[in-house]
């Protein structure tokens, strides 16, 4: 009989793995898969990436970022921050006058028929014209003024003979005066204090006495006081401060008061006899840009001066002592007078501050907070399209792998019809569409996701369908097809998980692609629009040379958002495809 104690006794136990934990094991160590199970195998692989780690770790801050950083900020993604700034007003107009301004002298009429035929005369250099029975001439009291008189023929003369055509006699003095002229060749001359007009109509001439009807001027005359305006807008006083600034006068007379003139550089002053400043005489026109407002005269003859001597620039002290500056903005002919004013404005392109770490872009709102919310549009975006490119892929893939045959040839076909889709050019087509259709920036961001899924899932469509054409053959799929399982069940729970992996690297190295996608669509205009932000959408700003060269804040930062976050995705889907592949003994 054996002893069994003493066998046991003289027989070494058998190790164990357990028994020995300080032994080193390598990665792939038979022993160590017999201690972890394939998803921990998987994660020890993939932390042993130290890319991977790092690409985790960004993906990981840009969801803090974007998901919890608006919850933090003070700013909503649509708060429009103001201050108060100034800003250029137009305040009034000034052009040089070329069009003839007509004081009519009271009593007398001097229509728009009479203007049409003086202003056709002056065309024709003629100094007479009609208009009906009556006669006109105009005599240049100046350069741009003349004075319109109207001709009474009293006299005709035929062959020397002068004779009445009144019916009255003639005076002696008249005739002699007239054949005076006439020898020397003169068109006017005076007789007792009336002046006369020799009109010649071809080998007659006739004598007509002269009535002052109107004046014609380039001139603009303003009144200091508007109690002065009917005097200084009346036909005397034009035609004396006309005459007197033809002649060269320093002085002249209206209604028994002495006035004196003040020549400025072609710029006339008027004082009265006391000294005070009575009426502007100028050839410049300046009006308010606003009915309502009143321009006093010493502004438009501040103005004036400067538009004669060409400044660009005017320090104007008004009457409570102020001074305000004036700018002088040339048009063509046209000045326009420009001035500050205090106004409330958006705070626009404001450089980073304590306040706004990353300043404020071109609609007055706050970089940083713009940057959290685009974040989560464009991190939605992603997520959301890749899943709906491997719901659609699994579906037609693992369908068209599994049967083959007619219908793996109808879904292959299908495929290549979304393949040979134009993306950019469709996405051009609907982003029109949309935006004639007016659709809401909310609505438009779940049409952009559901566009961008279902011209993307052509990849993950053909990715399964390889893999469940070599997969359906082994023996596994033999026992569900001997068990009887249905066939939705071989495919979306024995074909498909074994897939996943695959996939699951796939869709996290396209994340980066569709973020990319995404951006660029929000950098043309067809993304994301305006209130709501993307990182697009805000990188949008530098298709403007200027803004990218002065304002790095409004764009650098939402590019390094977009280059860590594609970085960081692109890191992950590297180290999980390093982690499922079997054979790497890392």
């Amino acid at each position: 009989m054996i002893d069994n104690e003493k066998i046991n006794e003289n027989t070494e136990p058998e190790k164990t793995y357990l028994e020995e934990p300080n032994e080193p094991m390598a990665l792939d160590d038979a022993r160590r898969v017999k201690v972890l199970s394939p998803g921990m195998l998987v994660f020890k692989r993939f932390i042993r990436n130290k890319l991977a780690v790092v690409g985790l770790g960004i993906i990981l801050v840009m969801f803090t970022f974007s998901f919890l950083g608006p919850l933090l900020s003070p700013y909503s993604q649509t708060q429009v921050f103001k201050g108060l700034g100034q800003m250029t007003k137009d305040y009034a107009s000034a052009i040089y006058n070329t069009e003839l301004r007509y004081t009519v002298q009271e009593g007398e009429k001097f229509g728009a028929a009479e203007r049409a035929q003086f202003l056709l005369a002056m065309g024709k250099n003629q100094t007479d014209f009609s208009v009906g029975a009556d006669s006109y001439a105009y005599v240049p009291l100046g350069e741009g003024s003349y004075l319109l008189m109207k001709l009474n023929p009293i006299a005709e003369a035929l062959l020397g003979n002068l004779r009445s055509l009144t019916g009255q006699a003639l005076e002696p003095a008249l005739v002699e005066a007239f054949n005076t002229a006439s020898k020397n060749k003169q068109e006017f001359f005076s007789v007792g204090g009336t002046d006369y007009r020799i009109i010649q109509k071809g080998k007659t001439s006739q004598v007509a006495t002269i009535d002052d009807v109107a004046l014609a001027t380039l001139n603009v005359f303003d009144a200091y006081n508007k109690t002065d305006e009917p005097l200084v807008n009346g036909y005397e006083f034009k035609v004396e401060s006309t005459r007197a600034i033809t002649e060269q006068k320093t002085t002249f007379k209206v209604q028994d008061s002495t006035y004196t003139l003040i020549d400025e550089d072609g710029l006339f002053t008027v004082v009265d006899a006391q000294g005070a400043n009575f009426a502007e005489v100028s050839n410049i026109i300046v009006n308010p840009l606003q009915q309502s407002l009143f321009l006093e005269i010493s502004f438009k003859k501040a103005i004036r001066e400067a538009i004669a001597n060409r400044e660009d620039k005017v320090n104007y002290t008004e009457a409570n002592g102020n001074v305000v500056e004036y700018v002088i903005d040339r048009v063509n002919t046209n000045y326009y007078i420009k001035t500050l004013v205090p106004t409330e404005l958006i705070r626009i392109y404001e450089a980073p501050t304590s306040e706004h770490p990353l300043g404020l872009d071109n609609n007055g709102m706050d970089v940083m907070t713009r940057l959290m919310y685009g974040g989560r549009v464009s991190l939605l975006v992603g997520f959301v399209v890749i899943f709906i490119e491997l719901f659609i892929g699994v579906i037609v893939g693992g369908v068209s792998g599994y049967f083959g045959n007619w219908v793996d040839t109808s879904l292959m076909r299908l495929v290549d019809l979304f393949n040979s889709i134009p993306f950019y050019p469709m996405v051009l087509i609907f982003g029109s569409v949309m935006d004639a259709l007016e659709v809401p920036p909310m609505t438009r961001i779940f049409l952009l996701m559901a566009i961008l899924g279902l011209l993307g899932w052509t990849g993950v469509a053909r990715v399964v369908r390889g893999q469940i054409l070599s997969l359906r053959e082994q023996d596994f799929m033999v026992a569900t097809e001997a068990t009887g399982i249905r066939t939705s069940r071989r495919i979306f729970r024995h074909l498909v998980p074994n897939v996943m992996p695959l996939l699951i690297v796939q869709a996290t190295a396209g994340l980066g692609g569709i973020i990319i996608s995404e951006a660029t669509l929000g950098f043309l205009g067809l993304g994301v629009k305006y209130p709501l932000a993307s990182w697009g959408s805000i990188i949008n700003v530098a298709s403007d040379a200027y803004v990218m060269t002065n304002f790095w804040f409004m764009w650098l930062p939402a590019g390094s958002l977009i280059l860590l976050t594609v970085l960081g995705f692109n890191f992950v889907g590297d180290g999980l495809r390093d982690a499922f592949d079997p054979k790497m003994k890392r």
